[in-house]
């Protein structure tokens, strides 16, 4: 797959035209954690006169396994979670469901092992290699960040111990800001642990949550650079990441004066505006590295009675830090947008993939094969 460039536009809250390009390398190889095969890409989000954000997207079958389909053994609390009856469960042992429906722990450890595979990657172990275990530090971001288990992976790709500063950084209301109306709180919650001499020694945080509207992690890239004189390079760990809120990383004044780059698990979302939060795959081959499972992934989601993909509007970061802390309440949020959008459920689309609507039998024909050829030729003619 060589160099691919594509461009991208759109309107912010205030009407302002936001327009750039998104370049991506071709895929590189290298080896997972488990010893399977693996991909990352290099690439560069470009906007207005920006000098531009990197950013690296990866493949393993763990990143796969999140953000398009996955084999998940049949098991009967997650399908009556989802909203199937106990008589409808299925006498097989595994189903093909989509990444939305990686639910709770189950969430934790798929997205725990694809970042494990993230620092086998060249990209993050040139990034490793170039510093101590000391000029390192882990800024997971409470609450979705929390989750991710950057440490875990750091040490088991490379047994260094890592300080962890678990930062709290939300929204809150200010009807003061122009056209947003909310501003980013945030409080460095173990930051004053750390003694003057480690602060000196810290070069690269490595901060972890999704973006949807990059509201926040724009906010958090200035205030660690703020806390941390010395630090050279930050490195978002973002399964998810969205095109609109990279723009905004991009953009921020810090992002100008400090090496910023951010590693997403396989492609770039597509938030539709004006829900940030509401963000689907972008059905573009070349955004993704394995265009065969986003062709696997849309045919699950199929299309809504009135012929509408629902891959197009499928959120794939559906309650984004609700999922890991409230199944049930997920559910509800994908039932809520699916019903608005589709007048359908996840239930039904389940369903509807356990039990493929049956083909028509073809009548028996008892003609002599000779007679039945002759036939076919002349309705060809």
């Amino acid at each position: 797959m060589p160099r691919f460039t594509t461009p991208f536009q759109f309107l912010e809250d205030d009407n302002s035209k936001i327009a750039g390009t998104l370049e991506l390398a071709e895929p590189l190889p290298f080896i997972d954690t488990n010893g399977g095969s693996g991909f990352y890409r290099p690439g560069m989000l470009r906007v207005d006169e920006c000098d531009g954000l990197e950013v690296v997207v990866y493949h393993s079958p763990a990143t796969a396994a999140f953000i398009y389909m996955r084999d998940h053994p049949v098991d009967k609390l997650l399908l009556k979670t989802i909203g199937l009856s106990e008589g409808e469960i299925p006498d097989v042992f595994t189903l093909r469901l989509p990444g939305q429906l990686c639910l709770g722990s189950q969430r934790t450890n798929v997205i725990g092992q694809a970042i494990q595979d993230l620092f086998a990657a060249q990209a993050l172990r040139s990034t490793i290699h170039g510093y101590q275990q000391e000029n390192l530090a882990i800024f997971p971001i409470a609450r979705e960040g929390l989750k991710y288990q950057v440490a875990e992976a750091i040490y088991e790709n490379y047994g260094y111990y890592c300080d962890e500063i678990v930062l709290d950084a939300h929204h809150v209301f200010d009807l003061s800001v122009p056209v947003y109306n909310r501003k980013v709180e945030m409080t460095l919650f173990k930051d004053k642990d750390l003694d003057q001499h480690q602060r000196e020694n810290i070069r690269v945080a490595f901060i972890a949550d999704s973006i949807a509207s990059g509201l926040v992690m724009k906010e958090v890239i200035v205030k660690v650079k703020e806390r941390f004189d010395h630090l050279k390079q930050v490195e978002v760990l973002s399964p998810l990441a969205t095109i609109r809120g990279l723009c905004r990383i991009a953009k921020s004044e810090c992002v100008q004066r400090l090496r910023v780059r951010v590693h997403v698990f396989e492609t770039l979302l597509n938030a539709l505006p004006p829900d940030y939060y509401y963000s689907a795959h972008i059905n573009t081959p070349e955004l993704h590295i394995r265009p065969d499972l986003e062709r696997e992934y849309r045919q699950w989601w199929g299309k809504d009675r009135e012929g509408k993909m629902i891959a197009d509007t499928a959120c794939a970061g559906y309650g984004w830090s609700e999922v890991f802390f409230s199944p049930r309440k997920q559910i509800q949020m994908i039932n809520g947008e699916l019903q608005s959008r589709h007048q359908m459920t996840i239930a039904e689309i389940v369903r509807r993939n356990m039990c493929p609507e049956p083909q028509l039998p073809q009548a028996h024909d008892d003609r002599p094969q000779a007679e039945r050829d002759d036939h076919k030729s002349h309705q060809v003619h």
